[in-house]
C-alpha cells in the first residue's frame, strides 16, 4: 500500500528549494552583491524620452551644459535615468511652458493613487502595474509603488526575494498594523529605479486580512478602510502618483486601497471565463465599497477604466470580446490594448519589465511592436492623470 505523504511538509520542501533555486537564479542574474543596475539609455531613448532631437543632446554636451554621457563605440552616447532627470531639471528652467519636461504636481494637485486590481490571475495586473509605474518615473514623475499581493510578484520583478530581503518584516503591514504601526516612510525603499521608490510586499500582509475581523469586533478597526490612505498622506508632499498593486481578491487589503486610490485600473484578458469571472468581481466590489461607503469612506475617484491585456490582434474570440466590453462600457476601456507578446515575457525571465532590457536582445520588429503598445496604453493613462489635475492631457 502506497504511503501516503503530508502535504504541509511536502509543500515546504518544495517552497524551500524552490526558495533557495530562486536566490542562487537572482546572485547568477546580479553579481557580485545580488542587487539590479538600470542600464544605461542611448541618446536616441534619451531625447525620445524629452521630446527633443538628437542633436539637441549632443549640443548641450558640446556646451558643457548637463551630465557628460558615458560614450562607448562607434560614438554612441548613452545616458543613465539620474543623467535623465538632471537633463529634465536643466531644459525645465528654459522653458517658457511649466511642465514640459517635469509634468508632476504643482501647487494644489492632489496626489494621483493608481490601484491596480483583478480578481483573477493571470490578467497581467503586476505586469501592467510594473510597466505603468516605471514609465511614469522614466517621464519625469516621482512615483512611489506599492506591493500589496502577499504573493510579492512585484517586488520580485524590481529585484527584491521576499523570503530573504524582508526577513524582519519591511511591508506595508508594518506601517496599517493595528498595534504599534511605524510611520510609511520606515517601509519606504529607494529601488535602483531612480524616480521609482517601492514598498515590497511579503506573506506578512495577510496579517493584516487576519487581524481586521478580530479588531472589527473588538471595534479598533471600525475605519479600517482608511489605513492606506492615512499613511499616504505622510508622504504625499515626496510623490506625484502612487501605482499600487493590489492582490488577486476582494479583501480587507483591497478595500482598503481602493478607499484610499484616485483612480483605479482594472486588469481584463479578453476571454469569455475572464470577462464572466470580472463579472462577478464587480458584483461583489460594488456590494462591498457600497456598505465602506455607508461607513463613511471616500468613494469619489477621477477615474475609472478598463484596459485590455495579454491581447493578440488575429484573435477572432478576443476581437468580439473586446468589441462587447467597448460596447458595454465605452469610454471606460482604453483605447489601446497591452499586446501578447514574447518580449514582454522573456524580459521576465531576467525580472526584467521591457522598459529595462536593451532593444538588442529581441527581434526588432517584435520589441517595437510591444514597445508600442505599452508606451500607447500608459500614454492614455498619463493623460488621465493630467486631466484629474486639470491640466490637457499629454500624449
Amino acid at each position: 500500500m502506497k504511503r501516503q505523504e503530508r502535504i504541509d511538509v511536502l509543500v515546504g520542501e518544495h517552497a524551500q528549494r524552490l526558495s533557495e533555486r530562486l536566490q542562487a537564479h537572482r546572485e547568477q542574474l546580479f553579481p557580485p552583491d545580488a542587487s539590479k543596475e538600470l542600464r544605461k539609455f542611448t541618446s536616441g531613448e534619451v531625447a525620445d524620452l524629452l521630446g527633443v532631437k538628437d542633436a539637441y543632446l549632443r549640443k548641450l554636451h558640446l556646451d558643457g551644459r548637463g551630465p557628460s554621457p558615458e560614450t562607448r563605440a562607434g560614438g554612441r552616447r548613452y545616458y543613465s535615468l539620474s543623467d535623465v532627470q538632471e537633463l529634465r531639471q536643466l531644459l525645465e528652467k528654459g522653458t517658457k511652458t511649466p511642465g514640459t519636461y517635469i509634468p508632476g504636481r504643482r501647487n494644489g494637485d492632489h496626489l494621483q493613487v493608481i490601484t491596480v486590481i483583478n480578481f483573477k490571475g493571470g490578467s497581467g495586473k503586476t505586469t501592467t502595474a510594473a510597466h505603468l509605474a516605471q514609465k511614469l518615473a522614466l517621464d519625469g514623475y516621482r512615483v512611489l509603488a506599492v506591493d500589496l499581493d502577499p504573493q510579492a510578484s512585484f517586488s520580485a520583478l524590481h529585484g527584491f526575494q521576499p523570503e530573504f530581503d524582508l526577513i524582519d518584516g519591511g511591508t506595508l503591514y508594518d506601517a496599517i498594523r493595528y498595534e504599534d504601526p511605524l510611520p510609511l516612510r520606515d517601509v519606504i525603499r529607494k529601488s535602483y529605479f531612480p524616480g521609482l521608490d517601492i514598498i515590497p510586499g511579503n506573506l506578512d500582509l495577510m496579517e493584516f486580512e487576519h487581524e481586521t475581523p478580530r479588531a472589527l469586533a473588538e471595534r479598533s478597526a471600525q475605519f479600517f478602510f482608511t489605513r492606506v490612505g492615512d499613511k499616504l498622506a505622510e508622504v504625499e508632499e515626496d510623490y506625484d502618483v502612487v501605482v499600487i498593486d493590489c492582490p488577486p481578491q476582494l479583501g480587507y487589503l483591497t478595500m482598503s486601497a481602493l478607499s484610499a486610490a484616485t483612480a483605479v485600473l482594472v486588469t481584463v484578458h479578453p476571454q469569455m471565463l475572464d470577462v464572466m469571472s470580472m463579472c462577478q468581481f464587480l458584483l461583489m466590489t460594488s456590494n462591498l465599497l457600497g456598505v465602506v461607503a455607508e461607513a463613511g469612506g471616500n468613494m469619489s475617484y477621477d477615474w475609472l477604466r478598463y484596459v485590455v491585456t495579454r491581447y493578440e490582434p488575429g484573435d477572432g474570440p478576443q476581437n468580439q470580446m473586446v468589441s462587447f466590453m467597448r460596447s458595454m462600457f465605452g469610454e471606460h476601456v482604453l483605447n489601446h490594448p497591452v499586446l501578447k507578446s514574447t518580449a514582454i515575457s522573456d524580459a521576465g525571465i531576467t525580472k526584467q519589465t521591457l522598459y529595462e532590457v536593451e532593444r538588442g536582445q529581441f527581434t526588432r520588429s517584435t520589441y517595437e511592436r510591444a514597445m508600442e503598445s505599452l508606451n500607447a496604453v500608459n500614454g492614455e493613462i498619463e493623460a488621465l492623470i493630467q486631466q484629474a489635475w486639470g491640466r490637457k492631457g499629454v500624449t
